[in-house]
């Protein structure tokens, strides 16, 4: 599929990669289809399926087990969202999801899913944060997602990435982190 962004030009993107959001996203509902575009680091090949072959598909497992990844939309170029891995992060994360809630996507017990969190980018770079009170919850096998607000959760929706940086920059005094860390 090829699509149309402002931050990558046009890209085509295996249709394993697109994700649909039935319930689009808070503040953007009406946005239900994304690409899930793992971040490349500059001098590594550009493609979506990163470190697979011309014409060969890349296994999904490879594809998120990246640091970071960007959510853009198929439909509108200037919409793209930073993903992070909260368990690059944050490896003592716990999202309690409701089975309710997250069934609607086909989350079960035998099909748990996958957490990605949304990152704020400020102009300060030792700001830079991670939303782990509304993860993003991925069903790979269907390809449908949500992002899903914790209940009775000690996650904010600011925690920070570079905390080491942040202390150095004068935010010492100021926990960089939450709970998880």
């Amino acid at each position: 599929m090829v699509i149309e962004t402002t931050r990558f030009g046009e890209i085509d993107v295996p249709e394993e990669v697109v994700l649909q959001f039935p319930f689009g996203l808070p503040g953007f509902l009406a946005e239900k289809t994304f690409a899930f575009l793992p971040y490349v680091p500059p001098g590594k090949p550009s493609s979506p399926a990163v470190g697979t072959k011309a014409g060969e598909k890349a296994p999904l497992d490879r594809l998120v087990q990246q640091a970071f990844a960007f959510l853009q939309s198929v439909n509108n170029p200037d919409l793209a969202f930073l993903l992070a891995n909260p368990y690059v992060f944050f490896p003592d994360y716990q999202a309690e999801l409701v089975a309710a809630e997250v069934g609607e996507i086909g989350i079960t017990p035998e099909n748990i899913g996958e957490l990605w969190t949304i990152v704020s980018v400020p102009p300060r770079r030792e700001e830079i944060s991670a939303n782990l009170l509304a993860p993003v919850v991925i069903n790979w096998p269907q390809r449908k997602a949500m992002q899903i607000v914790l209940e009775k959760s000690p996650y904010t929706t600011r925690h920070r990435l570079f905390p080491r940086q942040a202390a150095k920059a004068g935010g010492a005094g100021q926990p960089a982190v939450g709970p998880g860390e």
